[in-house]
């Protein structure tokens, strides 16, 4: 059975990777692509979302157009990484499908409610501004969502700050909404995409499908991985946002703990921060266990103490805490594979 999805997103070089795998990963159901303001402004990220629709041959589907700014604060734009069209490296073909008249979260709205309840994963890839306006706009719709698998936050460390990873630092407090929603939210943050670097070997093996599709993926990592050398000092830029959709069509791909979560939003110097309890394993009878650690005990959902979630309320969040990468790196090449070339 395949997983019914809808990727929410802000093209983006890793956005664009997540994209195409959604798209020839067997196991999701691509429903809609939907864009934010984020990596850069939303006029530039629907752009490249709908050439990524000729690149893939991706039909059938609707994209919209969302928020074009944060809730509370200014945009941030990292251009520095993604470069003045959010998509620099790669020569862009012309748009490969037609922008849906909706906002992006009247869409969301339509394809749930249209759906059998818990039946539709939301993937953001991106600020989370339409997820929260979505929660807050139909709160009715809320427990009809199947549950939301997020790229963003860190339970250890940021890239943006010290302490704050960018996707939740573009819009803390919509960040704050999602992960408080009371919906069922998996994050997979730096903490595991730090450990999925497009390196030269790894690009090898993506070389080897030998399609154009293949190929403009190796021109987006190009100028990606110059972009994180130059800023990072990485040996390869990390693959973020496609880790979030691989682990919805493969939950073996992370493994993930229950963990509350929250953002600080009022921090001097930790605003946007994913504040992730691992004090403890809330699934685990032990409370003295590395919830980090391989082979923690089951973490079946339970009834949180009271001072880790509102009073009564059951646990729902969960942080992707280890990555078989040799396993994300075989689902992406079997996508490329599946997508086979476009003649965009």
């Amino acid at each position: 059975m395949t997983q019914k999805i809808i990727l929410d997103c802000d093209p983006g070089h890793d956005d664009a990777i997540a994209m195409l795998l959604a798209w020839g990963n067997p196991n999701l159901d691509l429903l809609a692509v939907t864009t934010v303001a984020g990596n850069q402004t939303l006029e530039k990220v629907t752009k490249n979302a709908l050439a990524l629709a000729r690149v893939g041959n991706i039909t059938g589907i609707p994209f919209a157009a969302g928020a074009d700014r944060p809730l509370v604060a200014p945009q941030i734009i990292p251009e520095e990484i993604h470069g003045d069209s959010g998509l620099d490296g790669p020569q862009l073909p012309a748009a490969g499908a037609e922008l849906d008249p909706r906002h992006a979260v009247n869409l969301i709205a339509d394809i749930i409610r249209d759906n059998e309840p818990g039946t539709v994963t939301l993937v953001p890839t991106g600020a989370l501004t339409n997820i929260a306006l979505f929660a807050r706009m139909y709160p009715e719709l809320v427990e009809r969502v199947g549950g939301v698998t997020l790229m963003g936050g860190a339970h250890h460390a940021g890239n943006m700050t010290p302490s704050a990873e960018f996707n939740i630092l573009a819009d803390p407090e919509a960040a704050k909404i999602v992960f408080g929603a009371g919906w069922p939210v998996t994050m997979v943050g730096l903490d595991v995409t730090h450990k999925v670097l497009a390196t030269p070997q790894r690009m090898k093996q993506l070389a080897e499908v030998d399609t154009d599709v293949a190929k403009f993926i190796a021109e987006l990592v190009e100028f990606f991985g110059g972009a994180y050398m130059k800023e990072r000092h990485y040996p390869g830029p990390p693959m973020h946002d496609p880790l979030a959709v691989a682990a919805v069509a493969d939950p073996q791909v992370v493994r993930t703990i229950l963990a509350p979560i929250d953002v600080e939003t009022k921090g001097e110097l930790t605003r946007g921060a994913t504040v992730v309890d691992l004090r403890r394993t809330w699934g685990s009878q032990d409370g003295g266990q590395d919830p980090t650690a391989l082979g923690t005990a089951d973490d079946s959902d339970i009834d949180a103490p009271a001072s880790a979630t509102a009073a009564g309320a059951t646990l729902r969040t969960r942080v992707a805490v280890d990555v078989d990468a040799e396993r994300f790196w075989n689902l992406l090449v079997d996508a490329l594979q599946r997508i086979g070339s476009t003649g965009f």
